[in-house]
Formats: C-alpha cells, structure tokens, sequence
C-alpha cells in the first residue's frame, strides 16, 4: 500500500472514531501516524521535485503578505516601500516573491509580496506548497484578504497549519530525554488534558520507547505531536482587511486598511513594527562613548552572537568577551560571553 492510500485510510479512521476517554490513546496514536506519515511524503516530493524560489532575507526583519489572489498584496507592498509589484485585475499577478524596504523608526523591515494561495494550498494546488515552504522563514505573516472575501482569512490560516506552520504560539513547553532503557517516565507540572497512556502510544508512534517526559504545560494531542516532529515554525501574525473605501465590515482583531487610498497605512506599519518586537542596542567602542543616535535595531531574544554576526564575522571568529551596561546584567560593565541575550536600551562593547 503506497504511503498517499495509507494517510487516506487514516484520514477516514479519524473520521469515523468517536472521541472520548476510552478512545483517546487510539486516537492520539492515529494522529501521530498520520502526522508521521505526511512528513515521509513531503520528504518523497522534496527529492523530486525542486523548489521554484525562496525567499531572501534582507534588513532588520521579513514580514511576507500572503493571501487569495487580487485581495490587493501588492499594491500594499508598493505603497508600504515603493516597491513595483505588478498591480492588475486577474488573478495571480504575482508569479514569483516581489520584495520591497519599510523604513520605520530606524528599523528596514523587509516586506515581501509573495504569489496567491488559495484552497489546497498546502497539498500543493496553484504552487501553494511552494509558496508556504518559502514562508517558513518569515519573522512575520501578515495574512491579507479584502471585504469581499473575509472567508479566506480561516482557509489561509488552516493552509499554513497543515504546512506546518503555528500563528502566534510559543513551542511546546516539553523536554523528552531519550533513554536506552527504563521506560517512559513522565512528569508534568500541571494538569494534563490527555492520560499518560496516551502520550506513552503517541511516543511509540515516534520510536520513543524509553524517555524522560517533562511537561510544563496543559498538551494537547496535537501539541505533543508538534514537539514530536521536530519541522514546525512558531511565527507572529497579523490579518489584513484591504478595500474598506468600497465597503465596511466588521472583523475581530484585523487591520481595516485601504491600500489604495492610503487609509490606515500608518497603523499597519506601527501594528507591523510592534509585532516583530524590536529593540535597540547602542554600541560603545573600547574606551570610547556610546554612539547614543544611531541604535542597532534587532528582535527580542537577540544574543550577542546576533550582534557579532551583524556586525562582521570577523568579530564572531575573534571574538574574546563582552561588556554590558544596561537591564540584561546584574551590574553596569558585566562581562558576558556570545550566549547572553541582550535587553533594549542595552550599551554594549565587544572585544575581539
């Protein structure tokens, strides 16, 4: 039986079992093969097929706008940058990643149009598989649709969940050691929605049969299964309602824009701006004083390994310690290795 017919019979399984207590470990343990399965056959099309484009990161952070075709991406893209995305209207104009630079409160924030996705997507209907692999980098996913078609926002984000891809979630917070003897152990600093059976058939799924299971928080199966295969990417997002000069709508927790008529266009930089959490870090030569104007704009959770890279690779091959003056240390001057992770408003002087 080839692995597309085994996924399907599982598919349909799924279906048709009930759910409940007596059920959940069947079920969890379904999910995980099916999950297991997905990956084996992405893997299969990936050897043969090659990837028509991908994205190259530029500036402080990437945002990509994704959507249904002629919901008006690229005319946000020019007029956010000054891009040239072609504008016109049939569907899928944008045929390959058209990027542009958002220069905002001394970050570049790399912006980038990328070709429509529509329904199928993920299973790689209208180059959507491509386009999601390509996405995966993104600091941000800024998912646009316009007041005639507010029923793709969902199918956009289910197309990027089956890609792997999770809005606005943090990573699993579990650890698994593995063990070459002993068992499954698990341990857990909360109540668990689902029973240590469960999770012990979903590991077996995985080849885990002796582990240490430490979870610290409230898993569901679908989450246990995401820390399991190890291929998700956890990303920021924003929605985009575009085209609100035609008409007014109401959508919870979206951007109402018109690109058009440049309607809101300062709220979504500002909303696009706070959602890639920047900070800024002043560099301070060795005994000199610390260029206080001209910040270097990096993510929360920067290193000074980040920094040094920045910088040049120079100062990450020769790089000897750090000083930190600022809220990361315990003390002004406190010598740090590449591993410390900086704070805003940090002052920081490398010596290499």
């Amino acid at each position: 039986m080839s692995i597309e017919q085994q996924i399907k019979e599982l598919e349909e399984e799924i279906k048709k079992t009930p759910y409940n207590k007596a059920t959940e470990h069947h079920i969890g343990r379904l999910k995980a093969k099916l999950a297991r399965l997905r990956e084996e056959a992405e893997k299969q099309k990936a050897k043969a097929a090659r990837q028509v484009f991908s994205l190259k990161k530029e500036g402080d952070a990437t945002a990509v706008l994704i959507g249904y075709p002629s919901v008006g991406k690229s005319t946000i893209l020019n007029k956010l940058t000054g891009a040239k995305s072609e504008v016109a209207d049939y569907d899928f104009t944008t045929l390959k990643p058209v990027p542009g630079i958002l220069n905002y409160k001394g970050a570049a924030i790399q912006i980038i149009d990328v070709p429509g996705v529509i329904e199928g997507a993920s299973k790689g209907r209208g180059r959507g598989k491509e386009v999601i692999s390509a996405v995966r980098v993104a600091n941000l996913i800024i998912i646009v649709a316009d007041v005639f078609t507010l029923h793709t926002i969902d199918i956009v984000k289910r197309e990027l969940y089956e890609g792997g891809i999770r809005l606005d979630q943090k990573p699993p917070d579990i650890v698994i050691r593995k063990k070459e003897r002993g068992g499954v152990r698990i341990s857990s600093t909360v109540n668990q929605k689902i029973d240590e059976r469960t999770i012990v058939e979903i590991l077996k799924e995985y080849k885990i049969h002796s582990a240490d299971v430490i979870i610290r928080e409230e898993l569901s199966i679908e989450r246990l299964i995401d820390a399991l295969a190890g291929n998700r990417v956890y990303i920021p997002s924003l929605t985009v309602v575009n085209k609100i000069d035609l008409m007014d709508v109401e959508v919870d927790g979206a951007i109402k824009i018109s690109a058009e008529k440049e309607i809101n266009l300062d709220l979504l930089k500002e909303q696009i701006y706070k959602k890639l959490d920047f900070i800024r870090v002043y560099l301070k030569p060795p005994g000199g004083k610390a260029d206080m104007n001209n910040p270097m704009i990096l993510r929360r959770g920067a290193r000074v390994e980040d920094i040094c890279r920045k910088l040049h690779r120079d100062f990450l091959e020769n790089f000897r310690y750090a000083k930190v003056w600022g809220s990361s240390v315990k003390f002004d001057g406190q010598r740090v290795g590449l591993d410390h992770v900086v704070e805003d408003g940090d002052i920081l002087t490398i010596y290499a």
